[in-house]
């Protein structure tokens, strides 16, 4: 039963990260900045890092692009949001296992942030090849402080609550 409340769970997180960015690419964001998000899907892989481990989180992620495509029809999109979740997840892995003694779940989700950033121009400029897209890169990195600590901020409130709500599930 353990296993099936694990995939049952898991599934749910992965139908929420979907949820979260069909929503956000319904919101505007004030500043003019084309392309930037908020990155409230990301909360799901940094909730599912910390309660489940990398590999769930990896597989979470993964699933919510490739099913976001699905949904949306956009193949393009595919490449940059499986880079930027691949990337973005081994970045806070490697952050949140090993430099915790340094960041909270705030620090390990801008470095996921800039990550998802670097990746997905990284994939913009070899698909157009041509690296000026990188001069664009300054201004996403400023603004995924910004949203990398408000997705920080409420993974910590979300993953204490889920923490103390799943450990009867999960004994």
């Amino acid at each position: 039963m353990k296993k099936l409340n694990k995939i049952i769970f898991l599934s749910l997180l992965t139908s929420i990260g979907l949820a979260l960015s069909v929503l956000e690419s319904t919101i505007p964001l004030p500043i003019a900045v084309p392309g930037a998000k908020l990155g409230l899907s990301n909360m799901v892989i940094l909730v599912s890092l910390v309660i489940f481990g990398f590999k769930e989180a990896f597989v979470v992620g993964v699933l919510k692009s490739i099913v976001l495509v699905l949904i949306t029809g956009s193949i393009s999109s595919l490449i940059y949001s499986l880079s930027g979740a691949i990337l973005s997840c081994i970045t806070m892995f490697i952050v949140y296992k090993y430099f915790t003694k340094f960041f909270s779940l705030v620090g390990v989700s801008i470095f996921g942030a800039v990550a998802h950033n670097i990746a997905q121009v990284s994939v913009a400029s070899a698909m157009m090849y041509n690296y000026k897209i990188y001069s664009y890169l300054p201004i996403l990195l400023l603004m995924s402080l910004f949203t990398g600590y408000f997705v920080g901020l409420s993974s910590i409130y979300i993953s204490k609550g889920l923490k103390k709500t799943l450990s009867s599930y999960f004994r």
